[in-house]
């Protein structure tokens, strides 16, 4: 494992859990948040995205967690593998909730500084409709890749840390 790809809706835990990796690899953690988002919320304009993201996966190795499937086309050629958090609905809502109200009005460690964590009505239904409109295309992409790469599907926290503890420091 060199470049890792950490995928899954928003509250599944891909932060925590890149974190958590990079402890036991010590390969840096790229969160693209903080790589897309500019202070006080601000997007990146498309182009400047992808020129973004098209260096970062240049880089020899990476734990790169975040979805942003429109550049699925740039990284993942260059993952080793990917790990895919495909938890429930209920709990990455609940995760998000007890998240923005932990740090609300504050900048999360993984976000772009001067992004305050608020109460989102568009991003809380993103995460309600992310299964039944994304997974089943993540899983389809995943099943094309799934003899060039090395894939992994976690369903819960117990499924991430039964992983990490197999991971030889």
């Amino acid at each position: 494992m060199k470049r890792i790809l950490i995928i899954g809706c928003s509250g599944s835990g891909k932060s925590t859990f890149a974190r958590a990796l990079h402890q036991k690899t010590g390969i840096e953690v790229l969160h693209l948040d903080q790589y897309y988002w500019q202070p006080n919320w601000v997007e990146s304009s498309k182009e400047e995205w992808r020129d973004t993201v098209s260096d970062l996966v240049q880089r020899e190795s990476w734990i790169m967690e975040g979805n942003y499937s429109g550049t699925f086309d740039l990284r993942l050629p260059r993952a080793d593998t990917i790990i895919f958090l495909d938890f429930s609905t209920l709990s990455c809502l609940w995760r998000v909730l007890k998240r923005t109200i932990r740090y609300h009005g504050t900048t999360r460690p993984d976000m772009t500084k001067n992004c305050p964590e608020r109460f989102d009505l568009e991003f809380f239904h993103y995460i309600l409709s992310y299964n039944s409109t994304r997974r089943k295309g993540i899983l389809k992409i995943l099943e094309q890749l799934k003899n060039e790469k090395t894939i992994h599907i976690f369903k819960n926290d117990k499924e991430k840390e039964t992983f990490l503890r197999s991971i030889a420091l």
